[in-house]
């Protein structure tokens, strides 16, 4: 296979006719030489707003190969070999029990869905509800606001990602192909195929419950079974070693291998694992707030001229304040929603979401603040307790309600009385508030620092009638589960695994480290 690189086509021009005529004239040979073509990747150089291109990369096999032969000094055209994933072979260590996997959102399911694809019928165990069931549940609390403390945005099948936007970009090194094997399973389970290539690929929120759907079915198709409303509250362990699981507080399973792909909210399982000693450390992340923009705004920003040519514009912002704190956008969704999150009782959290079409009219993104385990006392899961402290204080202020304040009214410290020209696209209630009387004093002075920063970039992101809400507190997990080399922890038995674990951020990392985990599980143990 050929790959063909840095194929420019102005905005306007885009058309496969057009493509084909460029490829072509990069290859310096006839059209009809061509075959098999098909886009690797697809990106958009907006760096020039007089003129913006779509850039290409194109992989083709040619009719005559002798005709090619001189054509390929050229860095932008290259031989390819097999790019697909290769399996890992089966080790020789017996099974003692089935291997049970805990959670069922991006790392559990890849988990289970290549371990049932190389024939070990894993149990997938879930706290929470099926996706059909527990979209009800979360459509009921965003209009009552009675939360399900197991089946919410955080806990249930597919994890929080389903109720997300759904974004599958990841900047993880990727030799292997791990991602695009990522990719290609969702396509298979539904998603939309222009994910293999797009710039910024993404799902939304209501394809991803299908998708989820389907990776289930395929998951028991292969001999997997999943059990939803069956939580882990214990560990049985003798001599350093996993022996057993009990779930919902009664029921034992025997179990030697545990793959804990419990998310980054499973607080209460963090506890359970502290007290059986198993290895694990605080770490880095970041709490703020949602910003809100007319999504028109944004897009003329990003794209001038050819803004009604392109889909929606998405943006990054980073901005370092004067006390060496980082500042940065995180989960844009553009034409989104804000969304109560909340997993625990008056305790508020919230994230972003979008549909695919990604129609709402209105940007959001957290504009977020790095905290570092130094921002807090020094024992385990106290980063655990800092985002639970910031979650209570942000509940309380509007007894449960999202507050939100325009940004005026935050520069000026005062209780916002109306909203602007911006109207807030929101799942769950909402209540003008004050932020500032619940933030700790560094984020309030970083965001005063940052934001009129990236005004200079994007011209409408300070504007006075732009909308706050808060508090966006899962970033990422605030522990790590130590694991060796081969992705077991101290715990002989046990796999941490993605973003709970400490170990990825959002669906496809997500996904790539839930294969890997299975890798080392499938290189270690003979099928059942």
């Amino acid at each position: 296979m050929i790959r063909v690189r840095q194929i420019k086509v102005p905005v306007l021009k885009d058309s496969p006719e057009y493509l084909q005529k460029k490829v072509a004239q990069k290859l310096q040979i006839p059209f009809s030489e061509i075959e098999d073509i098909k886009i690797n990747k697809k990106s958009l150089d907006a760096r020039d707003k007089k003129q913006i291109y779509f850039v290409y990369e194109i992989d083709l096999e040619v009719k005559n190969a002798e005709l090619m032969e001189k054509k390929w000094n050229s860095e932008d055209i290259l031989v390819v070999l097999n790019e697909e994933y290769q399996m890992a072979q089966s080790g020789n260590e017996e099974l003692l029990n089935r291997i049970v996997v805990v959670g069922s959102g991006p790392a559990g399911l890849f988990t289970a869905y290549m371990l049932a694809w190389a024939g070990y019928k894993p149990l997938v165990i879930e706290r929470g509800k099926k996706v059909e069931e527990r979209s009800i549940d979360v459509e009921d609390f965003w209009q009552t606001g009675k939360l399900n403390v197991n089946s919410n945005v955080q806990f249930g099948e597919g994890g929080a990602g389903t109720f997300s936007d759904g974004k599958l970009n990841t900047l993880v090194k990727d030799k292997r192909h791990l991602g695009k094997k990522v990719l290609e399973i969702l396509v298979e389970c539904g998603a939309p195929a222009e994910i293999m290539y797009e710039y910024n690929p993404h799902i939304g929120t209501d394809i991803l419950r299908k998708v989820v759907v389907n990776m289930r079915k395929k998951i028991i198709e292969m001999g997997g079974e999943i059990r939803y409303q069956t939580q882990l509250t214990d560990l049985v362990i003798k001599n350093g070693k996993l022996e057993q699981i009990i779930v919902n507080d009664n029921e034992k399973i025997a179990c030697n291998v545990l793959v804990l792909a419990i998310g980054h909210s499973a607080r209460d399982t963090f506890y359970m694992l502290k007290e059986h000693d198993l290895a694990m450390i605080n770490k880095p992340f970041a709490v703020g707030i949602r910003i809100m923009h007319k999504q028109e705004d944004i897009n003329v920003n990003q794209f001038g001229k050819y803004a009604k040519f392109l889909g929606n514009a998405s943006y990054k912002v980073t901005y370092t304040t004067k006390e060496k704190r980082g500042v940065y956008s995180f989960c844009m969704c553009p034409g989104g929603y804000v969304v109560n999150a909340s997993s625990e009782q008056k305790r508020l959290a919230i994230n972003g979401m979008s549909y695919y079409k990604r129609d709402s009219g209105i940007a959001n993104s957290a504009i977020v603040i790095t905290v570092s385990p130094e921002d807090y006392p020094d024992y385990l899961l106290a980063g655990v307790e800092f985002q639970r402290d910031l979650e209570a204080k942000v509940w309380g202020l509007c007894q449960g309600k999202i507050p939100v304040q325009l940004w005026q009214d935050f520069k000026m410290n005062r209780k916002s009385q109306r909203i602007g020209e911006i109207m807030p696209k929101m799942k769950g209630n909402y209540e003008l508030a004050n932020l500032r009387g619940i933030l700790p004093d560094f984020m309030v002075q970083a965001l005063l620092e940052a934001i009129p920063e990236f005004g200079k970039k994007i011209k409408v992101f300070d504007a006075d009638d732009v909308v706050l809400a808060a508090i966006e507190s899962r970033t990422s997990s605030p522990i790590r589960i130590i694991r060796d080399d081969s992705y077991e922890s101290n715990v002989k038995g046990i796999y941490p695994c993605g973003e709970g674990a400490g170990y990825a951020g959002g669906i496809t990392t997500s996904a790539i480290d839930g294969i890997q985990v299975a890798e080392n599980i499938i290189k270690r143990f003979k099928r059942p």
